[in-house]
C-alpha cells in the first residue's frame, strides 16, 4: 500500500518524467503527494558571501516554481515544502516526517568517473533513505545536452 508519496524535484527539465510517473503512482493509489525542493546549503556557503542572501532568495524562488510546477500538474492536492541543508539529507528527513512510503527522484543516469567521484542527489538518496526511492530516467529522446 502506497499512501504519501515524495516527489523530490530540482525544477529541471531531466525531472520531469519522475514527476509525471510519481503523479501516476500516487493516483493509482489514492495517495497524498508531497512535492519537495532543496536549497543546496553547500552552493549557498560556497558562493561569496555578499552574494549569499540574493543567491539563497534566487533559490528559494526556484524550488517555490518547482514545486508550483507539480501542483500544476496533479489531479489532488499536493503540500509543497521547500527546505535548505544537503539535498539528500533533507529529502531523507522530509520523508520520515511524513512517514513516506516511496520517495520519487530523477536521475539523468551519467555513467562513468565523474558519478563515483561526485555521486549524484539521486544515488546519496537511493542509498541512504529509509523508504523505496522510485528514481525515473530521463528518456534519450528528453535529453538536450
Amino acid at each position: 500500500m502506497i499512501g504519501t508519496v515524495v516527489i523530490a524535484t530540482d525544477g529541471s527539465e531531466s525531472v520531469e518524467r519522475a514527476v509525471a510517473v510519481a503523479l501516476d503512482l500516487a493516483e493509482r493509489f489514492d495517495a497524498d503527494v508531497h512535492a519537495l525542493y532543496v536549497v543546496d546549503a553547500g552552493e549557498v556557503e560556497n558562493a561569496p558571501v555578499d552574494l549569499r542572501a540574493e543567491l539563497r532568495a534566487a533559490l528559494t524562488e526556484r524550488g517555490e516554481t518547482a514545486t508550483g510546477h507539480v501542483v500544476e500538474r496533479a489531479n489532488t492536492g499536493v503540500t509543497t515544502a521547500v527546505r535548505e541543508g544537503r539535498p539528500a539529507n533533507e529529502i531523507r528527513a522530509y520523508a520520515r516526517e511524513v512517514d513516506a512510503d516511496v520517495v520519487a527522484t530523477g536521475t539523468r543516469g551519467r555513467h562513468g568517473e565523474n558519478r563515483f567521484l561526485v555521486g549524484s542527489v539521486a544515488e546519496r538518496v537511493v542509498r541512504t533513505c529509509p523508504v523505496p526511492v522510485l528514481t525515473v530516467r530521463q528518456m534519450a529522446s528528453d535529453e538536450s545536452a
